[in-house]
C-alpha cells in the first residue's frame, strides 16, 4: 500500500524511504544525485503537496541553492525523467511519486477545495483507450490520469447537496 496524504501514515519514514531509493536508483545507473535534484525532491517529499516550480525555487532561492527559474526546472526534470515526481498537469504543479522506482501508470485524485493530491497505481490504464490506439495504428508513450473531488476531509466540511430527485 503506497502512502496516501488522504490518511495518516509515517511521514519520516515515507521521506526517508523515498530518498533512499532515489539515492540507490542514481548509484545503479550512475546518475548524479546532485544536492539541488536531492533537495527538490526533499522538499516535494516533506510538503507531501503538488507545488509549483516558483513555490520550489523561493524556497531554493532562501536556503542559498539557486534563484534562477533553469535551476529548479533542470532538477523537475531530471525527477520527472526517472520517476520520482509527477507533473500534475491540472495544477501545473509538481509531486514526489508515491511508488519511486516502480513501473506503474499512476492516477491522482485532486482535492478541489484543499488541492491536496493522492496518487494510485491504475491496474490497467486506458484499457479501452488502448485499444483504440491499436487500432488507429497509435502507439501510447504516456497517460496521465487526473480526477477531481473532495477529499476525506474536506468532504467532511463541505455543505451538503441532494442528488437529483427521484
Amino acid at each position: 500500500m503506497t502512502a496516501n496524504p488522504f490518511r495518516d501514515h509515517d511521514h519520516a519514514h515515507c521521506i526517508a524511504d523515498a530518498l533512499t531509493s532515489a539515492e540507490a536508483y542514481c548509484a545503479a545507473h550512475k546518475l548524479q544525485f546532485t544536492p539541488v535534484r536531492h533537495r527538490v525532491l526533499e522538499i516535494l517529499l516533506t510538503k507531501h503537496r503538488a507545488m509549483g516550480a516558483y513555490d520550489i525555487l523561493s524556497q531554493l532561492a532562501a536556503e542559498g541553492l539557486g534563484s534562477q527559474p533553469p535551476v529548479v526546472y533542470r532538477a523537475l526534470d531530471f525527477l520527472t525523467r526517472h520517476g520520482f515526481v509527477h507533473k500534475i498537469e491540472r495544477l501545473n504543479a509538481f509531486i514526489a511519486c508515491a511508488l519511486p522506482g516502480a513501473a506503474h501508470t499512476p492516477a491522482f485524485m485532486i482535492c478541489r477545495a484543499c488541492h491536496a493530491v493522492a496518487e494510485t497505481p491504475t491496474d490497467r490504464p486506458g484499457v479501452g483507450l488502448g485499444a483504440a490506439a491499436q487500432e488507429a495504428g497509435f502507439e501510447i508513450e504516456e497517460t496521465v490520469i487526473e480526477a477531481e473531488g473532495l477529499c476525506p476531509t474536506c468532504r467532511k466540511t463541505a455543505p451538503r447537496t441532494e442528488g437529483p430527485a427521484a
